[in-house]
Parts: structure tokens; sequence; C-alpha cells
């Protein structure tokens, strides 16, 4: 899950990093706008002054500035773990 806002360009390029990592693993991700006028408010205290923040299984992987070894690590981990209860 990637947490941002609109004009954020760290947001930006934590963007270019998820989709890349998640297109080579093959794995669908999403994002949530902090400061959607239908977001949750308590994200935006979590997160408002750390966006982008990156999480894979709810467990956070980096914010402002995302490290794609990490997150890829992070997401194979996450995917073998599901295809083994699979």
């Amino acid at each position: 899950m990637l947490y941002g806002r609109a004009g954020c360009h760290l947001c930006d390029d934590a963007r270019a990093v998820v989709e890349a990592v998640c297109a080579e693993a093959g794995v669908a991700w999403a994002e949530v706008d902090v400061d959607a006028p239908d977001a949750d408010p308590a994200l935006r205290e979590q997160y408002g002054e750390y966006v982008p923040v990156v999480t894979v299984g709810g467990v956070q992987q980096g914010f402002w500035r995302v490290d794609a070894r990490r997150l890829a690590r992070a997401v194979a981990r996450i995917s073998a773990a599901r295809t083994d209860l699979g």
C-alpha cells in the first residue's frame, strides 16, 4: 500500500518504485491519498508528515524515500507466505 498525496514529488518517485517492484513480482498494489475528502482522518494523522509511506502486509517498509530492494524483499516474503497458505 502506498500512502501519499497529490502534488508530492516524493510520492511520484515512490509510486514509480512501487509500480516497478510490484510489476516484476506480479502482485497488485493500491494507493491511498491521505488528503482525499473521503480519506480516514486517522490516516492523515498517522502518515501525513511522512508521505509517501509504503506498507506491505500491514508492515511499514519505508517513508519519504522508498528503497526498491527492501520493498522487493518484503513483497517476496509476503508472496511466498500467501503461496504457502494456498
